[in-house]
């Protein structure tokens, strides 16, 4: 994958990037995810999440210091916003960076953090004004190796297993100057931005994830025999394959729609949104018939489906819950 270019899909290619489009992104997530679902959410995160926050709001002398070994694969990213106390409320955040002595002292800790235990550059959202709330929250790139970073054990999780997810501590590690990620204070903006373009790779991941677990059942009732009979002749299996089908087709199509949006620099986060909600709760109830249709063979790991159908949950909570979205689509609809 590094010598395809695809740990810096839509970087430059002065930075080591591919240079392509949002759309060429979801579209290699998508088919990575049709095999497999983790591998699909790692590529999806260090695109979308850590190398793009450092390109949009990162100045040169950063770019030019940390994107190349981003986009070599020499270094996994990782973005860590969530806390224990703070997950969908950002304003809740207790990690704290304070200036003192012409260095940034960073405290607190993050959870469930995507290659939490494997990256090699983090970047790290932080309160550096408790009073300001949200609107105090600044953006830091930390290097893995750094005095102070503690790094906890990878989770054990219901789906993507082999995507990395662990907790990270900061014990008054110290920063730069050089470290602060854009303006100061400017950091819950920046993750309202970064949040909504990693939503279309995680509808990406989504589509993929259901066409993999139609795929699988397609090759199931096409050979699978039962009353003399191929599994797909009956109505009642056609039936939940056509389903599946449309679902997933009109899936990839707004989350296609939302990349189009993004890539010719058109308001975008509303559909996002939609496209997000839409293909993960559709990846769910798709990956749930896959299930069903290839019956006892189904619940088992051989069949792969059962891992698909694990897989898919992550897509409805990760990166914003199905509740977020709704709230945002429907404040943006009122707007």
């Amino acid at each position: 994958m590094a010598a395809l270019k695809l740990f810096g899909v839509t970087i430059p290619e002065a930075y080591g990037g591919a240079g392509l489009d949002t759309l060429s992104l979801v579209m290699i997530i998508e088919e990575i995810a049709r095999v497999d679902g983790a591998l699909a959410l790692t590529i999806a995160s260090h695109n979308s999440l850590c190398s793009t926050h450092l390109f949009q709001y990162g100045n040169e002398a950063q770019r030019e210091k940390y994107l190349p070994a981003l986009t070599s694969g020499e270094t996994l990213g990782a973005w860590a916003l969530t806390e224990a106390a703070s997950g969908s409320d950002a304003a809740a955040m207790e990690t704290r960076a304070e200036y003192v002595d012409k260095h940034w002292n960073l405290n607190g800790g993050k959870i469930f953090i995507t290659q939490g235990s494997v990256a090699g550059l983090y970047v790290v959202m932080a309160k550096t004004d408790h009073n300001l709330g949200k609107n105090g929250i600044s953006a830091f790139v930390v290097e893995k190796g750094t005095h102070g970073l503690i790094i906890g054990k990878p989770e054990k999780k219901l789906g993507v297993r082999a995507s990395d997810t662990a907790a990270i501590h900061f014990e008054n590690l110290r920063l730069l100057k050089e470290n602060l990620l854009g303006e100061r204070h400017q950091g819950y903006q920046q993750a309202l931005q970064i949040l909504s373009g990693g939503r279309i790779g995680i509808g990406a991941m989504a589509v993929g994830l259901a066409q993999g677990a139609l795929d699988r059942a397609l090759k199931y009732a096409g050979r699978r025999e039962q009353f003399g009979q191929k599994l797909g002749v009956f109505q009642g299996i056609q039936q939940k394959l056509a389903d599946m089908s449309t679902e997933i087709q009109a899936a990839r199509l707004v989350v296609y729609q939302a990349a189009n949006l993004k890539d010719t620099q058109k308001p975008y986060a509303s559909l996002a949104s939609q496209a997000k909600l839409f293909a993960s709760e559709a990846a769910s109830r798709t990956t749930a018939q896959a299930v069903q249709i290839l019956g006892g063979t189904g619940f088992m790991k051989e069949a792969e489906v059962e891992r698909f159908f694990r897989d898919a949950k992550l897509c409805e909570i990760g990166e914003g819950t199905s509740e977020i979205q709704r709230i945002i689509i429907a404040k943006n609809l009122l707007q």
